[in-house]
C-alpha cells in the first residue's frame, strides 16, 4: 500500500522530548515500513525515519526561535504535503485542521484524520466542512466529541508505543513520579499534595509551555523544595525511561478528560503501576487493581499509594504488549485503511453508475434542461 503520513511541523519525528503525536507517528511509520508498505512522511526536515522524508522546512517550529509568524510555515507544510495526493492510496493526516481545511483542494486518495486533540468552537468550523474520514484515539474521546456536520467516523485506534524500547524492571525505588506538561489540567500541584500526604519523595518532569509559565511560577514552583519535591525539567527519551523504570509508581492526577495519555502506557511498559483519576481514557489504559488504580480524588490517590506493591510489574508489561504495542496499533490502522479504500471504491462505483444513468436519461430527453 502506498501511504502518505502527514505529521505536524511543530516537533520533530520522533520528538527529542515532549511530543505525543509525533511519537505515535514515528512508531506507526516505522511499523508500516517494516511490514513492506511504501510510506512517505511529511514532517520537519530534522526528523528521522525509515520512510521517504519530505519537508518544506529544515527544523521543527518549536526550535525555530528566529521566526516571528510560525503559523505561516505550518500552513505551507500542509499545502505542500497535499500537492501529490493523487499519487497515494491513502492519506493519513496527523496535522489537524490545517490539512483538513486544504483537503478539498487535493482530490485523489481518501484521507483519514486521526483526532489527536479535542474539537474547539473554532476548529469545529473546519470539522463541519470536512469531507474525509476520521478516527479517535479512545472511546472516551469519541463519547465526548461534539456532533459535527462533516466527516465519516472510521473507528477507534488506541495510540501505540515501541514497548521493546522501554526498560522493564521489577525492583523499584521509593519515589513517586509525575511526568507530563506542567499545566493546570495535568494536576502537578495535586501530585505534590499526594506526596505530602504520604510522606514520599516526588520527582516531577515536564515541559513548561509559555502559556503555562505563570501557572508554573505561581502554583508549582513554590512547592518545589529540592528535597521531597524535585523538578528535573523536560525529560528526554533516555531520562524518562530511567524515571519510569525505577519509580515506585506514577501519579496521573488529570483534571480534564484526556483523549489518551501516553505516559500511562509508557510507565506500565516499564513494569511501573499508574495511579490516575478516573477520567478521559484512563479506564481504557489502566486495568484497575491489575496494572494500577483508578481513583476519584487526591485522598483516594494518597491511600492507593500504599497499595502499589500489590501490582505485579509483569502484568503491567504484558497488558501494554497486548493492547498498546506498535504492531497492534499498525494492524488496527491497516484494517481501517482497507475499510476506507473499500468504501471509497464502492462510492466511486455508485457515482460512476449514477453518471452513466444521467447521460442515458439526457440522451433520451428525460430530465434534461433547456436554456432559453
Amino acid at each position: 500500500m502506498k501511504v502518505l503520513q502527514i505529521a505536524p511541523l511543530w516537533e520533530t519525528v520522533p520528538p527529542g522530548a515532549y511530543g505525543g503525536t509525533e511519537a505515535v507517528v514515528h512508531v506507526l511509520v516505522e511499523e508500516l515500513v517494516r511490514r513492506g508498505h511504501d510510506v512517505t512522511l511529511w514532517a520537519s526536515g530534522d526528523s528521522r525515519t525509515s520512510a521517504r522524508l519530505q519537508s518544506c522546512f529544515p527544523r521543527s517550529l518549536r526550535t525555530a526561535h528566529d521566526l516571528e509568524c510560525k503559523s505561516v510555515y505550518s500552513w505551507q507544510h500542509a499545502a505542500l504535503a497535499l500537492k501529490d495526493a493523487a499519487d497515494y492510496d491513502i492519506i493519513h493526516n496527523h496535522g489537524g485542521e490545517e490539512v483538513m481545511a486544504l483537503s478539498h483542494l487535493a482530490p485523489g486518495a481518501p484521507m483519514l484524520t486521526t483526532m489527536h486533540c479535542l474539537i474547539t468552537p473554532d476548529t469545529r468550523f473546519v470539522w463541519d466542512r470536512y469531507s474525509g474520514y476520521y478516527n479517535t484515539i479512545s472511546w472516551a474521546q469519541r463519547r465526548a466529541m461534539p456532533e459535527v456536520a462533516g466527516g465519516v467516523f472510521a473507528g477507534v485506534t488506541h495510540n501505540g508505543i515501541d514497548v521493546a524500547s522501554f526498560p522493564y524492571a521489577e525492583k523499584k525505588d521509593d519515589y513517586l513520579l509525575f511526568l507530563a506538561r506542567i499545566s493546570p489540567e495535568k494536576g502537578p500541584h495535586l501530585a505534590v499534595e499526594v506526596a505530602r500526604r504520604t510522606g514520599r519523595r516526588l520527582i516531577m518532569a515536564g515541559k513548561v509551555d509559555p502559556a503555562d509559565f505563570n501557572f508554573f511560577l505561581t502554583a508549582v514552583a513554590p512547592l518545589i523544595d529540592g528535597d521531597q519535591v524535585r523538578f528535573v525539567g523536560e525529560a528526554d527519551a533516555k531520562l524518562k525511561r530511567q524515571l519510569y523504570r525505577n519509580a515506585y509508581c506514577v501519579l496521573n492526577p488529570i483534571v480534564w478528560d484526556e483523549p489518551f495519555g501516553l505516559v500511562m502506557a509508557e510507565a506500565q511498559a516499564c513494569g511501573t503501576p499508574v495511579l490516575s483519576f478516573s477520567r478521559g481514557a484512563a479506564p481504557e489504559i489502566i486495568r484497575d487493581g491489575v496494572t494500577g488504580f483508578l481513583v476519584e480524588d487526591v485522598e483516594q490517590m494518597a491511600a492507593a499509594v500504599s497499595r502499589a506493591p500489590q501490582i505485579d510489574p509483569r502484568a503491567c508489561r504484558s497488558h501494554v504488549e497486548r493492547h498498546f504495542d506498535a504492531p497492534v496499533m499498525a494492524a488496527s490502522y491497516l484494517r481501517m485503511y482497507e475499510s476506507i479504500l473499500h468504501s471509497s471504491a464502492a462510492q466511486s462505483t455508485r457515482s460512476a453508475a449514477a453518471g452513466r444513468a444521467l447521460m442515458v436519461r439526457e440522451a433520451n430527453g428525460v430530465g434534461s434542461t433547456q436554456v432559453a
